[in-house]
């Protein structure tokens, strides 16, 4: 992989480098030419107008391009947060799910004690990342021999998912529903695959945590929430459902497999910037400006050194070259964009 990047990024510099040497050698030719042929300033002056025409049109059509993409980024921009706003909710309904099965009393005696009080400040991430060795609780709880039946993994799943930030230590008595969630939590929730907990203790292997996930426990007010918060997510995809281990195991799988990927999706495409494509474009079109249109059109008006019109004239070439020369790669970029 880091082959292939460089390869790229060498891919990216050679036309660079050589509209740079094509430019420099162009400078010193037309000011060695016209040091030796009097005359030759003249024909500078004559291409006046051919060079600053052919810079016109060329900003024109960059400037035409900015602006089209632009807008069609602004557009794609409002619809992923208008989009994003939807999916926020249903993160939120989620949540909220999230919190009446972790304050209930489905789970074994003691194990809130255990994990709140013994191992107060431990959290999930830490827990699944602890081959990295940056937190010595995560390691001293997995050298520990729980009683617990595994279910203090879920629970600690569970915890993560009522988290705004990883930095996070205690869940606080009341739950904040943010407007947009932290980029940094929405990436280790998906990194982890927080919500599949339910798939996996409550689907595929819930005959083995049955006795340690007592779902009789949770009250049965809390359980008719639970399912008018799951009809808000997707009313058609829990429409037939009832309060059971197969409920929350597929709650666990839709959250997993449709929610959190596009609310990490979402999230990137109303926070980027300008693509660097579009960027270069634009630096294109100031150097166009400056040095192919405003420089020759002062240097002509007011009789000013020949060097001047050189200097134009070699840079609005060196970059009509570079612009030829990176077509195709900026054409590849933008199709797979």
């Amino acid at each position: 992989m880091q082959k292939k990047s460089l390869f790229k990024d060498l891919y990216a510099f050679i036309p660079l480098l050589f509209s740079g040497l094509l430019c420099i050698a162009l400078i010193f030719l037309l000011w060695q030419k016209s040091e030796t042929e009097p005359q030759f300033t003249e024909t500078l002056v004559e291409l006046g107008t051919v060079f600053i025409s052919i810079s016109g049109v060329v900003t024109i059509v960059i400037l035409a391009y900015l602006i089209v993409h632009i807008i069609g980024l602004r557009n794609n921009r409002n619809s992923a947060i208008g989009t994003l706003g939807l999916v926020t909710q249903k993160m939120h309904y989620f949540r909220d799910i999230i919190e009446f099965l972790y304050r209930s009393k489905m789970w074994l005696p003691n194990l809130k004690e255990y994990i709140d009080d013994e191992f107060e400040g431990l959290n999930f991430f830490e827990v699944k990342e602890f081959y990295k060795g940056k937190s010595k609780i995560a390691i001293e709880f997995l050298q520990e021999n729980h009683d617990f039946q595994d279910t203090e993994n879920l629970y600690l799943e569970m915890k993560s998912l009522l988290m705004t930030s990883p930095k996070e230590k205690r869940i606080p008595e009341t739950i904040t529903y943010p407007k947009v969630y932290n980029k940094e939590i929405v990436s280790k929730w998906l990194e982890h695959k927080c919500s599949s907990g339910l798939w996996y203790y409550f689907g595929y292997k819930y005959a083995t945590f049955k006795e340690a996930l007592n779902l009789e426990a949770v009250y049965e007010r809390h359980q008719d929430k639970i399912m008018t918060l799951a009809n808000s997510i997707d009313a058609t995809a829990f429409e037939d459902s009832s309060f059971n281990e197969i409920f929350l195991s597929k709650l666990g799988e839709y959250m997993s497999k449709e929610v959190m990927p596009k609310l990490y999706e979402f999230q990137n495409q109303t926070g980027e910037g300008l693509p660097s494509s579009i960027k270069f474009l634009y630096a294109i079109f100031m150097v166009l400006i400056v040095f192919g249109v405003l420089l020759p059109i002062m240097a002509l008006l007011f009789a000013l050194p020949s060097i001047l019109l050189i200097v134009s004239y070699s840079l609005t070439i060196a970059i009509i070259f570079l612009m030829a020369t990176s077509v195709y790669p900026f054409l590849s970029r933008e199709a797979k964009a």
